[in-house]
């Protein structure tokens, strides 16, 4: 019953989503040893111009603007012309697929993590002395092949959780003094869910499944039943098999955001994150699952405008023993890398341009009013609140909760396996459905470590 289970599931997950990278890519030719050139010129000058041209494939669509406007900087500087092209929200790995098997394709592209480097190490360069990678503070962002060369360069780390509008709990009669755990965090979402009517607001904005939300939850939420789990077990590299100990609490925080938000069952499958995102900025939810990434949305003034000091992240709880110490979700899968199979000339151009970001004061301001932590020696501090939450939880002595969820096998599979199963059931949330679920996680852990790993 299970195999069968699980081969339903499979099924509808490739309907979905395409096998992402390039490790049986036909023009493969084993791992290349090109490396960064001994002496990158930097730039800012006109030698860091020469005839080569910069092609960024972004991986975060909420700061597109804030790059294509750095770009513009950069070229009116320097006069070399940076194209940004945004994959977008959830496709990341089909369109860098797509992109490297055109004639021009990017010159700089995004690598996630330890599995993603397995696939694209033949088209990252060895970073060895560049002048960028020379900038990175330490090496805890860095990501290092077989050989123990690097080749994708951490530019920032990141944390989610639960954002708050700090102004509307208030309105509903609370503060974040309130809630420590998951049954406070549970009993003010229900009362605020019950009153929705007079308060003109619900607790969770929706937790939409469609392609450009269900990372949250398909990616980030399962970090915690993930992080958990490999915490007792001692994890720390990509297991063939896992057990769900803690998809019970995987549970108890789902039921929460499918019952304590406006949003209905039937909605679910085909609500984005663009209108989550417009729910809590247009103040029509207290909670909100994501990232540090959304503060720049969330406050701009052409975008949401909302008030930093209203803003604030907790914990995702869902009802571990001694949660009430945990803190937030914290790591990295936005890393750079350069593409080795690129002219010489569009490889230095590339190299420039990221140092350029990195020390500039446009670049390094860019950083800090979109990202969190910046692990660099000229980053200036973040205007983030939620990384200054994160900070605060870690200098409190509150557990950091490590991104698991990088170890995951065949990773966009397995995700939308898993969005099947939840899908089906949100709309009718039985125990038989439930376990549907569970399979999605266990069983097709198993089954996409063995398609990666054969």
């Amino acid at each position: 019953m299970k195999k069968k289970i699980l081969a339903v599931l499979l099924t509808g997950a490739m309907a979905l989503t395409l096998f992402a990278g390039c490790g049986n890519d036909s023009g493969s030719t084993g791992t290349t040893s090109t490396k960064a050139p001994s002496s990158d010129s930097g730039s800012g000058d006109d030698s860091a111009s020469g005839s080569g041209s910069v092609y960024y494939l972004n991986f975060k669509p909420e700061a597109d603007a804030a790059w294509q406007q750095l770009a513009e900087d950069y070229k009116d500087e320097t006069g070399v012309t940076v194209k940004v092209v945004t994959a977008a929200s959830g496709t990341y790995s089909d369109t860098l697929t797509a992109e490297m098997a055109k004639s021009e394709a990017p010159t700089i592209f995004n690598i996630g993590n330890a599995q993603g480097l397995k696939d694209w190490n033949d088209y990252a360069l060895d970073l060895t002395g560049s002048k960028v990678y020379d900038e990175r503070i330490n090496d805890d962002y860095v990501l290092f092949d077989e050989t123990g060369a690097p080749k994708a360069l951490g530019y920032c780390y990141e944390s989610f959780g639960i954002i708050v509008n700090k102004a509307l709990l208030e309105t509903a009669g609370y503060s974040l003094d309130d809630i420590k755990d998951f049954d406070t965090l549970k009993a003010v979402a229900d009362d605020i869910h019950a009153r929705a009517g007079e308060l003109g607001f619900d607790a969770f904005s929706s937790p939409g499944l469609e392609s450009s939300s269900s990372w949250r939850f398909s990616g980030h939420l399962a970090n915690l039943p993930l992080f958990y789990e490999f915490r007792d077990d001692n994890v720390t590299e990509q297991p063939a098999t896992i057990t769900g100990a803690y998809l019970d609490n995987f549970r108890k925080i789902w039921d929460l955001y499918i019952t304590d938000t406006a949003a209905t069952a039937t909605s679910l499958s085909t609500s984005t994150g663009d209108e989550s995102e417009a729910e809590f900025g247009n103040g029509k939810a207290v909670f909100y699952q994501n990232g540090d990434w959304e503060y720049a949305n969330l406050t701009a003034a052409d975008k949401f405008g909302m008030n930093p000091d209203d803003l604030a992240m907790i914990p995702i709880y869902c009802g571990v023993e001694g949660e009430e110490n945990a803190g937030l979700n914290s790591g990295t899968e936005n890393c750079w890398a350069i593409n080795a199979k690129a002219s010489e000339d569009d490889i230095q151009a590339s190299l420039d341009f990221l140092y350029w970001v990195v020390t500039s004061d446009k670049g390094t301001t860019m950083l800090s009013e979109q990202f969190s932590g910046i692990p660099f020696k000229n980053a200036k501090d973040s205007v983030n609140v939620f990384g200054a939450d994160a900070k605060e939880y870690a200098s409190a002595g509150n557990y950091t909760l490590s991104w698991a969820f990088n170890h995951t096998p065949n990773v966009d599979s397995w995700r939308a396996t898993v969005v099947t199963a939840l899908t089906t059931y949100s709309a009718d949330p039985t125990d038989a459905n439930w376990e549907a679920v569970v399979q999605a996680f266990v069983d097709g852990w198993a089954y996409e470590y063995n398609v990666q790993n054969g």
